[in-house]
């Protein structure tokens, strides 16, 4: 079970939906989630991850420090590389709110989570 509040990571080009692929993210919004409620926290700028071709490794670990208290990292689209990276940290890849809205998914989200029902993966 977990513990509430739960922090979350948003990827995110405007602050409103989920709309922002993991490795092409500037930042991340970092939410508060009970089952009945979020709030915005703050924002956490990091370098993108995603350079074309390649990657940049060592901006992938300035983002996993940005984010590593957080219990999940809701993304339009992530790798199978990155989620690995992530799980290895402890923080779930959440890929099926793409493109919705912000706190609608948060709570959803969380809800599952209370009731245990909560999945990983994009």
């Amino acid at each position: 079970m977990a513990d509430f509040p739960l922090l979350l990571a948003v990827a995110s080009k405007e602050g409103m939906a989920i709309s922002e692929h993991f490795g092409h993210a500037k930042q991340f919004h970092i939410y508060t989630a009970y089952p009945d409620s979020c709030r915005f926290l703050e924002t956490r700028q990091v370098a993108h991850y995603c350079l074309g071709q390649h990657a940049d490794q060592s901006a992938m670990a300035g983002i996993l420090e940005a984010i590593k208290d957080c219990h999940a990292v809701f993304v339009a689209k992530i790798g199978d590389g990155p989620t690995e990276k992530l799980n290895n940290i402890g923080v779930r890849a959440v890929g099926q709110y793409a493109y919705e809205a912000i706190e609608a998914s948060l709570l959803d989200y969380v809800s599952q989570v209370a009731a245990g029902e909560a999945q990983h993966g994009s």
